[in-house]
């Protein structure tokens, strides 16, 4: 009995050991991330994150449900790199109703291993934005062509590799094409019109799917439990400060702040403030296309708004700084697409009450430097006293309390009235007050 035994329970625990190691390999899963913002390089990085840990878990399938009017080429080839290379297969959903994949979206959506979109949703208008400064007609001209052909050749790249139709998306870069999700399917762009996850997972299903590398798959979605995957703390606060009309709030701000502080040195807390802000908007302009010649124009409104309050123009600086401040803001990110700008209601909310702020504390500032010492010593002149002794031109005068040694350019008798008119070296110079001359009674006389 004892050697059965023995061996049922070695068969038990060889089985368990098998189930213990097949289990986690077994565990079928779809990992699902959502993108419902612009195309940036903290997008690039939640993606590349995702499919890495898609790879981890040996996920059946990688899900994006995107929504996106677009954003920058540079984290757009960053994507396409990272989904084309991806060793977990990748499907890209546009959805919900309402949601588009515009501009750089369209380039994500091909480069999928399985292309879909809801309904009631668009993609394409990848016409590529050029912003430069001044140029000549032809040099724009060339570099818009140049910008123009790549953008083709990349997009013709990716379709040609997922058998879809290249015409139709080289049309959506050269001539702007904006497709609904019907005439995607049909023009051969998209593999299915999906109305949800469920719907689209049961169209697929059993269906070959060739990868970029040219292997094919077959994915048996159905039934899989599809898990989240959010982006980190870090990755969220990122991707708002990624947002221009924030950056451009956050820079304001801390250069009101360190002009507060110069106003009140040793105040500490505006320039702390100050330099806080402004290195969390350097970081987050860092990521972004800025204009250094925006930057430039921001600098010059703070000097006009200084100006203003200087040579008192009534407004005209003031208005001067407000119109520099709101270019500024308004060309300070080179982005592609307007939702990646900052807009024209942000940039006129920071620019107006700031020129007014910082033309209300600058004219503070100057008025208390153009005020009367009233402190110290330099605080008596101006000040009336009485002669304690007869002044033959020096003796002692009574004022504020305290008697002076003084010095007169007439003689004066004890018990005149004198004005303080200058002093040096704790000696007062000062002068008998006439008749006729006013004559305020001072504070402090005995």
């Amino acid at each position: 009995m004892k050697p059965l035994f023995a061996s049922r329970l070695a068969k038990l625990l060889a089985g368990l050991c098998l189930w213990l190691f097949v289990a986690p390999l077994s565990t079928a899963e779809v990992l699902k991330i959502v993108v419902d913002d612009t195309i940036q390089p903290i997008t690039e990085e939640y993606i590349g994150r995702a499919i890495g840990e898609a790879h981890a878990r040996n996920a059946s399938a990688l899900l994006i449900e995107m929504n996106t009017p677009g954003g920058l080429v540079t984290s757009t080839r960053g994507i396409i790199e990272k989904i084309t290379t991806s060793p977990v297969p990748v499907i890209v959903y546009v959805a919900p109703t309402g949601a588009r994949a515009g501009s750089a979206g369209i380039f994500i959506l091909e480069s999928a291993d399985v292309a879909a979109m809801a309904p009631g949703t668009n993609a394409g208008a990848a016409h590529p934005v050029v912003l430069v400064g001044p140029m000549t007609v032809k040099t724009d001209d060339d570099m818009k062509k140049k910008i123009e052909n790549d953008s083709a050749a990349l997009i013709r790249s990716v379709a040609s590799k997922r058998n879809r139709n290249v015409e139709a998306a080289e049309g959506a870069v050269r001539e702007s094409k904006a497709f609904t999700e019907q005439e995607a399917l049909s023009g051969k762009l998209i593999d299915y019109v999906a109305s949800s996850e469920d719907d689209l997972f049961r169209q697929m299903q059993g269906k070959p799917v060739k990868r970029f590398d040219g292997q094919t798959v077959t994915l048996n979605l159905v039934g899989q439990s599809i898990q989240g995957y959010d982006m980190t703390l870090k990755e969220r606060i990122l991707d708002y400060l990624m947002d221009p009309d924030v950056a451009f709030i956050l820079l304001a701000i801390g250069l009101l702040a360190l002009y507060v502080e110069f106003n009140h040195p040793g105040a500490v807390v505006p320039g702390t403030v100050g330099v806080v802000f402004i290195l969390v908007a350097a970081f987050a302009l860092n990521l972004l296309p800025v204009r250094f010649a925006a930057l430039a124009l921001i600098a010059g409104s703070f000097a006009l708004f200084a100006l203003e309050a200087k040579f008192a123009t009534h407004g005209v600086l003031t208005t001067g700084g407000v119109v520099l401040l709101t270019l500024g803001g308004l060309l300070l990110v080179d982005s592609p697409i307007p939702e990646m700008r900052v807009h024209l209601l942000t940039a006129l909310a920071v620019s107006i009450p700031l020129g007014v702020i910082t033309a209300f504390l600058m004219s503070i500032a100057l008025r208390a430097s153009r005020n009367k010492v009233v402190t110290g010593v330099q605080g008596l002149v101006g000040e009336i006293g009485v002669a304690h002794t007869a002044l033959t031109p020096a003796g002692k005068v009574f004022v504020h309390g305290e008697i002076w040694d003084a010095v007169s350019p007439t003689q004066v008798a004890a018990g005149r009235k004198v004005i303080v008119r200058e002093v040096q070296d704790l000696k007062l110079e000062v002068a008998e007050v006439s008749a006729a001359q006013p004559n305020p009674v001072p504070t402090e006389v005995s």
